[in-house]
């Protein structure tokens, strides 16, 4: 089968089309945003820890938003403390073989969640098993359980105190809308705890 130029332009354009819609509707969600990175700064000025977990492109995204909080964003000031449980290829193999996939995140949090802490789940889904058991224990544990996900939010509306649901099934522009959720969280959050200039 021959897949004419044209018809990859009006792919591509209908790609487009879509992921414009949902950055849209991110736009859309500035307040729950901006209530959400409130509630997050309030808790790591008081002492508490920030996890992020997902599989898959949404473990890079885990990794990417701690490395923004631990590290730097646009400001130069303190680092935060912010942790990818995605990122310790040791530990998920380990409890994965061990306790099963579904425990790899729920596992370490049992260990080191705190009241006064922040989870992030992510999951295009809503539904991926892991992530969902993490954000159960974690809320147990009595942190504030944040679940980024898909259109309907799954499983994890029920385990999440906040859910960021793009309006979106497919998977790329789910991502994509978590991707300027991600760097809207942290900003917002940096600019809470440190103000708009320079630390």
């Amino acid at each position: 089968m021959t897949i004419t130029t044209d018809s990859l332009l009006a792919f591509a354009e209908a790609q487009l089309t879509e992921s414009r819609r949902v950055q849209a509707a991110v736009a859309a969600m500035a307040p729950q945003l901006t209530e959400l990175s409130t509630a997050v700064a309030e808790r790591l000025r008081a002492g508490g820890r920030a996890y992020f977990f997902g599989n898959g492109g949404s473990a890079a995204d885990a990794q990417h938003w701690a490395a923004e909080l631990s590290g730097r964003f646009y400001l130069d000031r303190p680092a935060l403390p912010a942790f990818a449980l995605t990122a310790n290829s040791s530990q998920v193999t380990a409890i994965g073989n061990d306790y099963g996939y579904a425990e790899i995140f729920a596992r370490p949090l049992a260990g080191i969640v705190q009241p006064g802490d922040v989870t992030v789940g992510l999951s295009t889904s809503g539904n991926s098993e892991n992530v969902v058991r993490g954000l159960e224990v974690a809320r147990e544990h009595g942190a504030l359980t944040v679940g980024f996900t898909g259109e309907g939010g799954g499983q994890m509306a029920a385990v999440c105190d906040a859910l960021i649901a793009m309006p979106s099934t497919d998977t790329p522009r789910i991502q994509e809308g978590h991707a300027l959720c991600g760097h809207l969280l942290c900003a917002l959050v940096e600019r809470a705890l440190f103000g708009d200039k320079d630390a």
